[in-house]
């Protein structure tokens, strides 16, 4: 993730003779006041100087160096901000510092330093969390410098957060210092984790993805749709998984259609199988006992096979009937029976009453096979 950089002013005692002045000492350095608040101190090295120097070779426009930091104030006073002078080479010198060599001040500025109107030089720069120097933004003559560092070297006020660009940040730089702001690198450090990303995302990285999301988020014609509402949205799709996740079958209650289809299928074929040695068993019962006639027998197995509890109903209130399973006189012919083989007694003829039945029938059914 790239780090946030900041801004602050360096001064040191200048003469207007020569046109080399230091703009940075070497190593570490802070200001009598506590600053900076941001890191444990300021830092300067040949690495860092390596890349200021580059910075400055690239540039087009040299750097100014304007009065009390108008630069930065006139986008609040409204007044003019003239150039003391101009600089555009750097030069690192092993412990001492970085150096702008080509100064070339303005007669109206020489003439201030000489009188001694103007006795200090204050750099603006930027730098990052750890303390490293990032870049020079510009100077400026000033006489309220803030801290003896090393050698002439004057620490002066203001120390603020830049929240977007070089030019921008300075642009809009109030006149006092504002309390410490981190919300470029809190908002980086949030947009990471709310796209999933990786530890060490650069801006660019994010940017890319909010990128890709946008896409995600347009109309279907490459155009993002301008009423979209994130929240809103979210909030939205969150309730549609809650009722999907609400309707979801769970596996641990439900079995699939068909292993259930064959579950009954097999239950059917037991209770069929039941059911019929049930009745089967019920009907051989009541015969044996009297408790139905042989002619009622398929009647009591199609009236089992449909309702076996109505059969067994039935047979519960059927009084069994010992005349068709045994004789009074254990099978001897009673004496002066005249009716022959196929009469009917007094117990036959009771039977056939309470059955509806005719003597005749009944004597053929009891009648044994020849």
């Amino acid at each position: 993730m790239a780090n946030p950089f900041f801004i602050a002013a360096l001064s040191a005692q200048i003469q207007s003779a020569g046109t080399a002045i230091q703009l940075l000492p070497a190593g570490e350095f802070r200001a009598r006041d506590g600053r900076p608040t941001e890191c444990a101190a300021w830092h300067m090295d040949a690495a860092i100087a390596a890349k200021l120097i580059a910075a400055a070779t690239s540039r087009d426009v040299p750097y100014v160096i304007d009065y009390e930091h108008q630069t930065l104030n006139a986008a609040q006073n409204g007044q003019p901000a003239p150039a003391a002078a101009w600089f555009k080479t750097l030069e690192w010198r092993d412990g001492d510092g970085l150096y702008a060599v080509d100064v070339e001040w303005t007669a109206r500025a020489s003439s201030m330093i000489d009188a001694h109107e103007y006795r200090y030089l204050s750099p603006v720069f930027s730098f990052d969390k750890a303390g490293n120097v990032t870049s020079i933004l510009h100077a400026a003559l000033t006489n309220n410098p803030a801290l003896d560092c090393l050698d002439e070297v004057q620490l002066a006020a203001a120390s603020v957060m830049a929240s977007a660009s070089t030019s921008a940040a300075v642009a809009a730089l109030p006149t006092e210092t504002p309390p410490e702001d981190h919300t470029m690198n809190e908002l980086l450090e949030q947009l990471i984790w709310l796209l999933n990303m990786p530890v060490g995302s650069t801006e660019e990285d994010v940017k890319a993805q909010l990128q890709k999301l946008v896409a995600s988020l347009s109309d279907g014609e490459g155009v993002a749709a301008a009423s979209v509402n994130l929240p809103v949205l979210l909030e939205s799709q969150r309730a549609q998984i809650a009722t999907l996740s609400a309707s979801q079958v769970d596996p641990a209650r439900y079995v699939p259609i068909a292993v259930m289809t064959d579950l009954r299928a097999q239950l059917d074929a037991a209770n069929t199988k039941l059911a019929g040695n049930e009745v089967a068993e019920l009907v051989t019962a009541a015969l044996s006992n009297g408790r139905l006639l042989p002619a009622q027998e398929s009647w009591a197995r199609e009236l089992g096979a449909s309702n076996v509890a109505q059969l067994k109903t039935f047979l519960s209130t059927a009084q069994p009937i010992a005349a068709l399973h045994s004789t009074q006189t254990g099978g001897v012919q009673p004496n002066g029976d005249k009716t022959g083989a196929n009469a009917v007694d007094a117990s036959g003829i009771a039977v056939c009453k309470a059955l509806g039945i005719s003597t005749e029938d009944f004597a053929k059914s009891s009648a044994p096979a020849a």
